[in-house]
């Protein structure tokens, strides 16, 4: 036990004076350059005792204080804080390729997912199947059924739940559900299916506990991945690990690693052949390229694909129904966009989106408003590059605040109201809105996020009327996170329409 002891202590104490090394040695180095503004600095840990959740929020103060461009310290590692679309622009456009590295955080257990990968072979090559294999327009084309039968089912559910509840009512009565957690299981079957050809819930989910389980891995890696955690900048807690945040986030990558391993044993033991999954077409190109199409790198672009398409979308459609409760001339007005051109005698599909334009202005606004990923996912210097006549060294964390930008007054009049309206016509300058990053780096599976968001709000809002739960309006709050949760779990009241009662009836 002494032993023990002692070997700690030395490893604590060599890890202490690395770090003040480290420290001096950066201190020194960037003592003579043209930094951008900082806020006083504490010994050691630099800015991190700014640094309260919801982070995006604690960096728009910090913006407006001291600039667009914003220096802090993280304990031994350089962040650059920009709020500024045209600062936004020159790091994306002039100096894409600098930035297009990602920070190495000891936190982030999926280094070789699509999102967190750094630039380079690997990163180029896994970002080439997604986009040319998996989410091309003919690929997402491909999969439309897959889409359309889970929404249908979703509503089904829903239906059939309100009527279990109100049978003696006639479907007068409301019924209260939990928003977030009925869309993200309706998010996560969508993406699974599309994936594996399974569902995480419903009337044929195969082995509850497992798909819960993930479920729960897929929510806690969102919670824990937010950019700020004190593991990331300071070895000494990283070490010790106090909070538990590195054995949680190890916990979370091995529950996300064996299913998707999973997923693909399963595909080789039943046959992938004439099976419309996305396993199934890496599978097949796995026998004609096995070293591009490795177990490895299909189960790191599963993993992709179900972090980054169910809860980011989740929270979009959770921000949007608690937008059109509060504003219900917006969702009145959406009603009546929905009847005269999809009418009653059919459910929506995603060949309506062309003649649906407000109900894209609604995610537009929501995206604008309540951007999933306040801060885009962090990039990294690498090399030393001006932004804004500010001289940045290499290895310098880059975060984008989105937030901070889409609701900038110089661009957006009345920029924290809700207004859908601002988007039609081309009214809105809507170049400044990157809630699916810009460059490189964009996400790659923009365009299917979108179909599907539009189909599933189509859907629950030409299916049911909504209304709050009591006469407060809903809690608009933030809470902290990678994404941009509500900080009160949504809930909402909903019952049939009577025009879709038929419809409903016999899906």
């Amino acid at each position: 036990m002494d032993n023990i002891f002692s070997f700690k202590t030395i490893l604590l104490s060599v890890a202490i004076l690395l770090f003040i090394k480290t420290l001096f040695s950066i201190i020194n180095k960037n003592s003579k350059k043209k930094l951008p503004p900082s806020p006083p600095t504490l010994p050691f840990i630099g800015h991190l005792h700014l640094l309260k959740p919801p982070l995006h929020q604690t960096l728009v103060g910090i913006s407006n204080r001291y600039g667009p461009a914003t220096f802090l310290r993280f304990g031994s590692r350089l962040a650059l804080i920009i709020s500024s679309h045209t600062l936004a622009e020159q790091c994306f456009t002039t100096h894409d390729m600098t930035f297009a590295n990602r920070p190495q955080l000891s936190s982030v257990m999926l280094p070789n997912a699509i999102a967190m990968a750094n630039y380079g072979s690997y990163w180029r090559s896994v970002r080439q199947i997604a986009v040319v294999e998996l989410l091309s327009n003919q690929r997402i084309n491909a999969s439309l059924d897959i889409r359309a039968r889970e929404v249908r089912d979703m509503a089904r559910r829903l239906f059939q739940s309100h009527n279990q509840s109100h049978k003696l009512e006639r479907s007068s009565g409301f019924e209260k559900l939990q928003v977030k957690d009925f869309l993200l299981e309706l998010m996560l079957n969508v993406v699974m299916m599309m994936i594996v050809g399974r569902r995480f819930s419903g009337d044929s989910v195969q082995n509850y506990e497992e798909m819960q389980r993930y479920k729960e891995a897929v929510e806690g890696w969102f919670e824990l991945s937010g950019g700020s955690n004190i593991e990331d900048f300071l070895p000494i807690f990283r070490m010790l690990d106090l909070k538990g945040v590195m054995k949680r986030m190890r916990e979370l990558t091995d529950v996300n690693e064996m299913m998707a391993q999973k997923m693909i044993d399963e595909h080789k033991q039943e046959g992938a052949e004439n099976r419309n999954t996305m396993i199934a077409r890496m599978l097949e190109l796995q026998k004609e390229d096995p070293e591009k199409y490795s177990n490895s790198v299909i189960r790191n672009i599963c993993i992709s694909l179900l972090l980054g398409g169910s809860e980011t979308s989740t929270t979009t459609l959770v921000w949007a129904m608690a937008n059109l409760l509060n504003n219900p001339e917006v969702l009145k007005k959406a009603v009546s966009e929905i009847d005269a051109n999809v009418g009653n005698e059919r459910l929506i599909d995603e060949s309506d989106m062309i003649n649906l334009p407000y109900l894209q202005h609604i995610l537009n606004e929501t995206m604008r408003i309540y951007p999933t990923g306040p801060l885009l996912v962090p990039h990294e210097s690498s090399k030393e590059v001006t932004i804004g006549g500010y001289e940045i060294p290499p290895g310098t964390m880059l975060l984008v605040n989105v937030y901070h930008i889409q609701r900038n007054p110089e661009i957006w009049d009345e920029p924290t109201k809700f207004k859908p309206e601002r988007f039609a016509n081309g009214n809105a300058d809507v170049k400044w809105m990157i809630p699916f990053g810009m460059g490189r780096r964009r996400c790659p599976g923009e365009a299917l996020a979108m179909r599907k968001m539009v189909l599933v709000l189509g859907t629950l809002i030409q299916c049911f009327h909504w209304e709050r739960v009591g006469d407060k309006l809903v809690d608009m709050t933030e809470g902290a996170g990678l994404t941009l949760p509500m900080a009160v779990p949504l809930e909402a009241l909903y019952r049939p329409r009577h025009v879709m009662i038929r419809v409903l009836s016999e899906l």
